[in-house]
């Protein structure tokens, strides 16, 4: 949690990136995975997940040419599908990791409801921007099953201190 254009929305997409790929930087201390990964990346609506999530992994979602600058190298992307119902949002993206196999992102938003959410296990999942409860615990659910598995939020708290927040106790500095 921070105030808004401070970079968390950076910081999640460069975390989605080494996720992927498995190319992390020497001084990296988080989390990470020698094997291909399988996550969510999601935001309020197909046109916020597009327009920060989807542009800062993939590159300006309206310049096809321009895909492969975002923060997943465009050596390391394989394909793309559409999604449905924005322009030139996707559905997916293929990426190789390091380990030769093969890592996928998703792209969610929080609109379609917590049934779209349901169904396969994940690896990770970052929520950018602040989820409803319902969706932010169904989205964690898909996490059971997987021993290793993260999940991140970049987000300023506009909806004070909602029932996401107050799972997270803020202690007096």
């Amino acid at each position: 949690m921070a105030g808004n254009q401070l970079g968390k929305s950076v910081a999640g997409a460069a975390e989605v990136s080494m996720h992927l790929t498995g190319l992390y930087p020497d001084w990296w201390c988080g989390r990470r995975f020698d094997r291909p990964t399988h996550g969510w990346a999601a935001s309020d609506t197909g046109e916020t997940t597009r327009d920060n999530v989807q542009a800062q992994l993939i590159g300006p979602p309206a310049t096809r040419e321009l895909w492969g600058t975002g923060f997943i190298p465009v050596d390391r992307l394989i394909s793309t599908k559409p999604g449905m119902g924005t322009p030139n949002l996707l559905d997916n993206a293929v990426v190789r990791h390091v380990s030769g196999g093969i890592s996928t992102v998703g792209f969610k938003a929080y609109s379609q409801g917590r049934t779209k959410w349901q169904g396969p296990k994940k690896d990770w999942l970052w929520f950018d921007e602040e989820p409803p409860l319902d969706i932010y615990t169904e989205g964690l659910t898909r996490l059971n099953a997987v021993v290793d598995a993260i999940a991140w939020m970049t987000f300023t708290p506009l909806k004070g201190m909602s029932d996401v927040v107050m799972r997270f106790p803020i202690e007096d500095q």
